[in-house]
Formats: C-alpha cells, structure tokens, sequence
C-alpha cells in the first residue's frame, strides 16, 4: 500500500510539472485579420494603409524617426493580425504585422534591431514573452537605440533622470526596499520616502493576475527588478503596472 501511495505521488508530481513545462512553452497565437498594402510610413510604428486605415504597430514602442520601419515594410504588402483589441482610443487599426509569408513579426524584427522597445501592454504573456527576448538580445548586443546610453534602463535612485522623463516611456531598473498596501493600492517602493524616490503603483484587484503570470508582488522585497511604463510624478516619480510584462524579475 505504501509502494503504491509513493508510486501515485510520484505520478502526481510528474503530470503537475509536465502540466507546467506545457503551460510555459504555451506558443503565441493571434487572430487573423486580414492583409493590407502600406502606403506609407508616419512614424517608428505607424503606418498609412491602401485602404485609408492607420494602423499602430501593437505590442512596441518606437520613436517619431520610421527609417527602419520604411526598410521593412514601405510598399509592403502586410498580413495583419490580432492580439488585443482591434482599435484604439483613436480608432486606428491595431495588430501584429507580418511582410508577405514571413513567420516573424515586424515587431520581433524591429526589437531584434534594436529599433523599439516593447510596450507597457501586449496583452498575452507567451507574446510578451517573446518580444521582451528580443528586446533583451538588442540590449545586450547595443544594437540600435541600445548603443545610445541615453536609453539605457534608468536606475531606480536616478531622481533626477526620471524627473527628466516625466510624462514619457522609460524603463527602470532597482532594488525594491518595501511592498506596501494602502486601501485598493499596492506600492512596491525602492526608496523610503515616497514624496521623493520611486515607487510603482499597482492596483491591488490586479494582483490575483500578476500573480498567476509569475509577478508576486508582496515577495519583491529584497529582489532586483526592471519596470517599463510612463513616468508620472505623484510626490515622487512612478509608474502605473496593470500588465505583468511591465515587471521582470532580475535575480
């Protein structure tokens, strides 16, 4: 009975990890949504459509320069496809683009250039998963914009470099001193004074999700992490994270 006890955990304990090795290597899926001619190009992710649609380059941030998106995808003939919602605030179309039968994204393309950074909000972590490799490769490599030390992470202690990028997209890199809760609010503080130092604010319904993803927040303590998002100043400088792509863990 005993043998039989251990073999049945032991049987447990396998489909449990085999259960999480599939969940992790879950692939990133969209949803077509057809193809479009570019006519052309407004900014590092913006692109003008035969149609007359603007579409927004999901999943990226990129700069108003688009010479690299021109490189890829000037006069291109795009397969489009969906990963969030299908519009924005603006009503510009927004989706994951490929050219022609490519397997890889122009997105994936542009990070593993160095030309973009990925976004506060992808909206699938496979997906997110993927784009921040790619990220993170071009960073090493200082490629692109990584070889300009100006987008370089900013440290967490950098105040007046992130008073610097108030109002704008950054990442930010530091050591979390405390995690705090106060009402329907998380703060994961890296500085003891939240009039001045670096705070990220979390909703705290938010929480049950981040963790599944992997993002304990009341475990941060103690933990290096990097953070990307839009810098505001409440007191002192902070970023807002509702999706768990804008936290990784360091060590």
């Amino acid at each position: 009975m005993k043998r039989h006890s251990r073999r049945l955990v032991l049987l447990a304990a396998l489909g449990a990890l085999y259960a999480g090795n599939a969940a992790a290597q879950e692939p990133c899926t969209f949803a077509a949504i057809g193809t479009a001619a570019v006519t052309a190009v407004r900014d590092g992710r913006t692109l003008l459509l035969g149609d007359g649609r603007e579409l927004r380059l999901a999943g990226i941030e990129a700069g108003d320069d688009g010479g690299a998106l021109r490189a890829l995808a000037g006069g291109q003939s795009l397969r489009l496809e969906r990963l969030g919602p299908e519009q924005d605030r603006y009503g510009r179309l927004v989706a994951i683009a490929f050219v022609g039968d490519a397997l890889t994204s122009v997105q994936q393309i542009l990070l593993e250039q160095g030309h973009a950074r990925v976004s506060a909000r992808v909206g699938d972590k496979a997906c997110a998963n993927a784009l921040l490799a790619a990220e993170n490769a071009a960073r090493t490599a200082k490629r692109g914009l990584w070889a300009d030390p100006n987008f370089a992470p900013l440290s967490a202690e950098n105040l007046d470099g992130l008073a610097a990028v108030r109002g704008r997209f950054a990442l930010v890199e530091g050591k979390v001193l405390s995690v705090r809760e106060s009402g329907a609010t998380i703060y994961v503080n890296f500085g003891r004074r939240w009039t001045r130092d670096f705070t990220v604010i979390v909703s705290r319904r938010l929480e049950r999700g981040l963790a599944a993803a992997g993002i304990e927040l009341r475990s941060l303590a103690g933990r290096r992490v990097r953070v990307r998002g839009w810098v505001e100043q409440r007191g002192g400088p902070i970023i807002a994270a509702e999706a768990p792509e804008q936290i990784e863990l360091l060590n």
